[in-house]
């Protein structure tokens, strides 16, 4: 038994926003003392270039668990390839109210309606300039609450300026379920105007700075076969540099019966994996490989991890997973794509 066994039952006698907060507080202690890279496995290297970036494995961090790049340091000791932080807002806010955080133990979920609570994005880069971290870092960009959907794209474009450059990479967050009307924006009209602002400015940032910082859009898992079929078309035409595959779903199969199974929010861990994977799958076909995919939803394996890869995804990322099975998750799925590259 590691570690993270014997820690799991009481961080889960723990509210889990409050389990959370305290994971968040004493990681970077732990990093500070030289504890997280005692305790944790070495992860191997399995080199992987996309979006134009050398990830030194192909396994990374979704976004939602470091919102504000608080601890980005020590989440770094874990192995991941890539780490993704935020989401972020222009401006501070508080999200939705307490409780707004579910564990569903016997399905290996979790539902969450934060609702994009996080100290915004000037905050987050007084914390990026503490950090001393040099590998690829995402920030996943989101909208304020009370910012109009037609408005959207300047919330996006906000933090898009302000963070380029700064960090390896942006995710356009067009499918959390916790923001209203945001899943708006995955529709073709809406979808287009925002695309055309994000790779207008992307491009005008790109000459300012003289050097080139991927977006990527991230969708949900939501999605029926027209849907997929008018962004798959967008996001060629608007030569998207990413698509992660997938956020949370609002369908409870499975889970409904479940302690915690019908409250709302987004559902995450093992009841999305199938839909999770269905859906890359059929963007990977729809794309043509001209985007590409990074796979999330409901990776708590090293052979959730592979499906993902075998369904076209180029890169994986997990937070629920790590939630669940702990750090070590990140070797066996690094193990597994070396063997499956094999």
């Amino acid at each position: 038994m590691n570690l993270y066994q014997l820690l799991r039952p009481l961080l889960f006698k723990l509210d889990p926003e409050i389990a959370h907060n305290l994971t968040i507080r004493n990681l970077p202690i732990l990093h500070r003392l030289g504890l997280l890279k005692v305790f944790l496995p070495s992860v191997p290297a399995l080199p992987k270039r996309v979006m134009g970036l050398d990830f030194p494995n192909p396994v990374g961090l979704a976004a939602g668990l470091d919102k504000d790049g608080e601890a980005i340091d020590a989440l770094a000791d874990f192995g991941f390839g890539f780490l993704e932080i935020g989401a972020v807002t222009p401006r501070p806010q508080p999200g939705n109210p307490k409780p707004r955080l579910f564990r569903l133990p016997p399905a290996q979920a979790i539902i969450n309606r934060m609702g994009f609570n996080n100290h915004g994005v000037d905050n987050l880069l007084i914390n990026l300039q503490k950090t001393a971290f040099k590998g690829i870092l995402g920030v996943n960009l989101g909208k304020n609450l009370d910012t109009p959907i037609e408005k959207a794209a300047d919330d996006y474009l906000i933090c898009l300026e302000k963070l380029y450059g700064k960090v390896s990479f942006v995710t356009i967050n067009i499918s959390s379920p916790n923001t209203k009307n945001l899943r708006a924006l995955q529709g073709g009209d809406e979808l287009d105007a925002l695309l055309k602002a994000i790779k207008q400015r992307q491009t005008e940032l790109s000459q300012r700075h003289g050097k080139f910082m991927p977006v990527a859009i991230k969708i949900s898992p939501d999605l029926d076969a027209q849907q997929i079929a008018e962004m798959a078309g967008l996001f060629r035409k608007h030569h998207i540099d990413a698509l992660i595959a997938t956020n949370t779903t609002l369908a409870r199969d499975g889970v409904d019966q479940l302690p915690h199974g019908n409250e709302t929010g987004g559902l995450s861990g093992l009841p999305v994996r199938e839909k999770s994977t269905r859906v890359i799958s059929a963007f990977h076909a729809a794309l043509a490989g001209e985007v590409p995919i990074i796979g999330a939803g409901g990776i708590l394996s090293g052979a959730d991890a592979e499906a993902k890869i075998k369904a076209g995804a180029d890169l994986v990322q997990f937070y629920t997973g790590l939630i669940y099975c702990g750090p070590g998750l990140i070797k066996e799925c690094v193990e597994a794509l070396g063997a499956h590259r094999a």
